[in-house]
């Protein structure tokens, strides 16, 4: 197995920290019944539609992209195998990003008990600076290497301008970040925050954290 520099470590902890220290914690804390009911329920769904959405596809590269093991060191994908990888990522996206995401949003709006009974445009830039901060930092810091301007990734639902047309948004250090990676987070913050909305509605249950 090759060894890894710190860097690389680094990422493999991340990864698989912020995919499984949600998955052990959300259910547990819905069982304890120390978050609302409907929290469970949003992280499974968005996981699906992330996975769906976008993980996939970059993962195995589908259409007109190259798999993420083509993209990245032998050393990462001997640690975060192919067939996982999109999985992880798919529980991260839909863990610590989207459900964290709910968390520091519901915290900084006072904890609002009413905060997701309907649509406000602060809530949605909130979200919606959260996701991208964090995809921003993700692609500077830890897939840089793998999302490389050269290395095409593939066409996706969420990502639908594939590697066509994929300008580059500003340099950091060398480390580009680009337009189509950043797609899937602009897309999905909308249908996030419009589906917990809709979904609040139908199971008449608007308290999002006590």
């Amino acid at each position: 197995m090759e060894t890894l520099t710190f860097e690389q470590a680094r990422l493999v902890v991340i990864v698989y920290s912020s995919a499984l220290i949600p998955l052990l914690t959300i259910p547990w804390l819905h069982h304890r019944k120390i978050i609302p009911n409907w929290v469970l329920p949003v992280y499974i769904g968005t996981f699906i539609i992330c996975a769906l959405g976008w993980e996939l596809w970059f993962n195995y590269g589908i259409i007109a992209g190259d798999p993420v093991d083509t993209r990245r060191v032998v050393g990462l994908t001997q640690r975060i195998p192919l067939h996982l990888n999109w999985l992880l990522n798919s529980l991260a996206d839909a863990g610590a990003i989207s459900c964290g995401g709910l968390f520091v949003t519901w915290m900084i709006f006072g904890r609002d008990p009413k905060l997701f009974g309907h649509w406000r445009h602060s809530v949605f830039f909130c979200l919606l600076f959260l996701f991208l901060g964090q995809n921003i930092l993700v692609e500077m810091f830890l897939y840089h290497d793998q999302l490389a301007v050269g290395k095409p990734i593939s066409w996706a639902p969420l990502s639908p301008i594939g590697p066509w047309w994929n300008p580059v948004l500003f340099e950091f250090q060398g480390r580009t970040i680009t337009l189509q990676g950043q797609l899937p987070w602009i897309l999905m913050t909308p249908i996030f925050y419009a589906g917990i909305l809709v979904y609040l509605r139908r199971v008449k249950h608007q308290a999002p954290f006590q």
